[in-house]
């Protein structure tokens, strides 16, 4: 009977080991998948960054040039804002669901790797 009691004690510590290590495992495979999402993310951002300014220059640029033609510079700052309210509810009600998909994807796909 102690033998049975032994055997059954040792397979529970046992049992117990095993999920501590299995948990410990998934906790480890989690951090790795962040860790390798993140680290995906960082140069696309500063990528990103870097066209933002570049295009606010360029779009800086293209208003107080369409300002001079128009013969007011606030009208070519108008000019370019109306261009991106038209850009922003084009892509608003057309595309908006197209990039969800697609940052949705990009991230599953990093998790999954």
């Amino acid at each position: 009977m102690e033998d049975n009691e032994k055997l059954i004690e040792s397979l529970l510590e046992r049992a117990g080991d095993y999920g501590k290590a299995t948990l410990e495992l998934v906790k480890l495979k989690a951090i790795d998948k962040a860790s390798e999402t993140v680290s995906s993310l960082v140069p696309f951002t500063i990528v990103a960054i870097i066209i933002f300014v570049f295009l606010l220059f360029l779009n800086l640029g293209l208003a107080f040039w369409l300002g001079e033609i128009l013969g007011k510079t606030f009208l070519g700052f108008l000019v370019v804002a109306g261009f991106y309210c038209i850009v922003g509810v084009v892509v608003h009600f057309f595309m908006h669901n197209w990039i969800k998909e697609h940052v949705s994807d990009f991230i599953i796909k990093n998790m999954l790797k």
